[in-house]
């Protein structure tokens, strides 16, 4: 399995390759703030095609080259029907509405979209499997993609602004929610094997053993 990484933008906001070899198809997830360049530099490194683009969720930190990606390589995006408005207009509630506006002009759809409406459906992307678990509580349409490289590779979680590196998601933006945020990790995260890498929006990976014997934000949920 080939697995890359990279901060992109001024947030930081990690953007992951992942493909089955060198020349294969790859999947890309949370393409953020200038991350064409350094992606491109990877693709073209290692021979790989874009199949498709996967949004964590809809936060402009995180889904702001999006478009260009798709477009430019012809593949479509996959993103939870209750954030796909943040394709267009991904500073919703934040800021005087003028700068809304404005910054909005940037941001237009891809042409390709798939809508993630399905809980714990399985995606068939550049001959992998990957699961989307809805995640809910960072933002309503928060997901968490799953796959499983097999042998003596470990599962892998992309948890976008769900779960960190001992820290969790905020919850004071629109859409935000701390109930469901700590039920989404206590039913969808920590249920997972404790080998099962944790690849986050933002920050160091770590593994769900870690987060959930380490992680002071998840006290009383452990299982």
């Amino acid at each position: 399995m080939l697995l890359k990484a990279f901060p992109a933008g001024m947030l930081a906001c990690n953007c992951y390759v992942l493909a089955q070899h060198q020349g294969a198809d790859a999947i890309i997830v949370d393409p953020g703030q200038r991350a064409f360049g350094p992606l491109r530099r990877i693709l073209d490194e290692n021979r790989l095609t874009p199949a498709a683009v996967l949004l964590t969720h809809g936060h402009i930190d995180h889904l702001w080259s999006a478009q260009k990606v798709a477009d430019t390589f012809g593949c479509p995006v996959f993103i939870h029907p209750e954030d796909r408005f943040m394709l267009t207009d991904p500073i919703r509630g934040f800021g005087p509405r003028i700068a809304q506006v404005a910054l909005g002009t940037l941001f237009r759809e891809p042409k390709q979209v798939v809508e993630l409406d399905r809980d714990g459906d399985t995606l068939d992307l550049g001959g992998m499997t990957v699961v989307v678990d809805h995640t809910p509580g960072h933002t309503k349409g928060s997901v968490v993609f799953r796959t499983n490289p097999g042998g003596s590779e470990p599962p892998l979680a992309f948890t976008g602004d769900t779960l960190f590196h001992l820290s969790v998601g905020r919850t004071d933006l629109p859409g935000g929610s701390g109930r469901d945020l700590l039920g989404s990790i206590l039913n969808k995260l920590l249920v997972l094997d404790d080998t099962t890498k944790v690849l986050p929006g933002h920050g160091p990976s770590s593994t769900i053993g870690f987060e959930r014997y380490g992680n002071p934000f998840l006290e009383g949920l452990m299982l």
